[in-house]
């Protein structure tokens, strides 16, 4: 095969895997054009040739390792931009993968009510799991687990096979914040429950997952998403949800001391106040402990996963390699 024939075997070769992996990140460097124009272009003639097949056999490996889909469901006044690092760990650490962060309920957008963000990304990311056969992984952070708990929940034939929820208030929350400020200033967490548990309120998405401890009652009836994802309001799909979660191979569940906003921290693994505002474990949560939701039945199988790190704040949890290395990595194959 001379040059000339050896490029466009390549080419092609590298055109149908870059049709099935929409973002592949290349190394510094180089640069990913349309391949009409011919990817690299520029290049000298001998360098080329060097590169092409070195190229092409490392993500023809990549395809045959079998890395799953990575999909990034971003937070509260995020954008895909947030990701660059996170994608870059990924793709760093398994070549080849394809990483996809949406640019959907972005910056202001992301206040929309839960359960229009979980129908949202619904529909974008159905077709990414259908041309999935080995399954897919998710990485979630802050509002996001919280929107891929719902998209858990309703959707029947899943096949997500680890769940990463990274810094997620999966419990709820019940604290004064700067995100908090910003939305409602003129409101303090002891009586945001007022417009939270309004008709109102619950057009904010913080609403659907503001848990009041000192206002229970009013949480449990008011509460449009957060209280039915936990099964604490029993309704119709309760068993359908609850069958539809367990359906995971791995829920890994990632937060830390020194978040500085989710409140209480351990709301990222389930955690929550008691009326008393003391800390009440997972374990101990009426949730676990009767299986509401299934969060039980994944530990009994030995799918559940909690890491704790320390010393890092809310908004470095998707840029800190540590936290990739020792929390994330491992349950991407």
């Amino acid at each position: 095969m001379n040059g000339t024939e050896e490029e466009i075997f390549w080419t092609e070769v590298l055109g149908r895997i870059l049709q099935r992996t929409s973002d592949i990140t290349v190394a510094p460097g180089w640069t990913r054009t349309g391949l009409g124009s011919g990817p690299f272009t520029g290049m000298e003639g001998s360098r080329r040739r060097t590169v092409w097949p070195l190229l092409g056999a490392c993500l023809l490996s990549a395809v045959a390792l079998g890395y799953k889909p990575v999909i990034v469901v971003h937070g509260l006044f995020d954008s895909s931009a947030t990701f660059a690092k996170l994608s870059r760990f990924v793709t760093q650490s398994h070549p080849g993968t394809q990483v996809v962060v949406f640019d959907l309920f972005d910056h202001v957008s992301s206040l929309s009510p839960m359960w229009k963000q979980v129908e949202g990304f619904r529909r974008v990311i159905n077709p990414i799991m259908q041309n999935a056969t080995d399954g897919v992984h998710l990485i979630c952070f802050s509002q996001g687990g919280l929107v891929c708990r719902g998209l858990l929940s309703v959707i029947p034939d899943h096949n997500v096979h680890t769940f990463i929820s990274l810094a997620s208030p999966q419990a709820g929350q019940y604290g004064d914040t700067e995100y908090l400020r910003n939305v409602f200033p003129h409101f303090i967490k002891s009586n945001l429950y007022v417009l939270c548990y309004s008709s109102v309120g619950q057009k904010f998405s913080i609403c659907n997952y503001w848990n009041d401890p000192h206002h229970r009652d009013q949480y449990l009836k008011s509460s449009k998403y957060l209280p039915l994802l936990n099964g604490e309001r029993p309704h119709n799909n309760t068993a359908v949800w609850k069958r539809n979660f367990v359906r995971l191979k791995k829920l890994v569940l990632i937060g830390g001391p020194d978040d500085g906003v989710i409140t209480p921290w351990q709301s990222s693994h389930f955690g929550f106040y008691n009326e008393k505002e003391n800390t009440v474990e997972m374990k101990e949560q009426d949730l676990y402990v009767k299986d509401l939701f299934g969060l039980k039945t994944l530990n009994t199988r030995g799918a559940l996963e909690v890491c704790v790190v320390s010393g890092v704040h809310h908004m470095e949890w998707h840029s800190n390699e540590k936290v990739y290395r020792d929390c994330i990595e491992k349950w991407l194959t």
